[in-house]
């Protein structure tokens, strides 16, 4: 079993940054694809960012350029680093752990507002 801890959401101002954070239990991280999601309210859930287990990262159009997934396998923690923020990147992030089975964390509130 594994249980997903994410941290650091909360509010910043447009432009600002954030780095949300999601600790893995179990001893699978290392080999698991690791991915961030988020959902906006009335919106569908969506990917935001692909790290694998041989990090090879991956974007979504929307955050290119702004947003950096990393992993410390070491610590079975992953990482996004949010700059340049949008108010449309205000929605609830999600950690997502892809190996045989999925598991999800609770999410974490990211608001960008003025």
């Amino acid at each position: 079993q594994v249980q997903l801890v994410e941290s650091g959401g909360g509010l910043v101002q447009p432009g600002g940054s954030l780095t949300l954070s999601c600790a893995a239990s179990g001893t699978i991280f290392s080999i698991s694809t690791m991915e961030w999601y988020r959902q906006a309210p009335g919106k569908q859930r969506e990917l935001v960012a692909t790290a694998t287990g041989a990090g090879i990262t991956n974007y979504a159009d929307s955050v290119k350029g702004r947003f950096t997934i990393s992993r410390d396998n070491a610590k079975n923690t992953v990482y996004l680093q949010m700059n340049s923020l949008k108010p449309e990147d205000t929605a609830v992030y999600y950690c997502h752990l892809r190996w045989l089975v999925d598991y999800w964390g609770q999410g974490t509130q990211v608001t960008v507002s003025s």
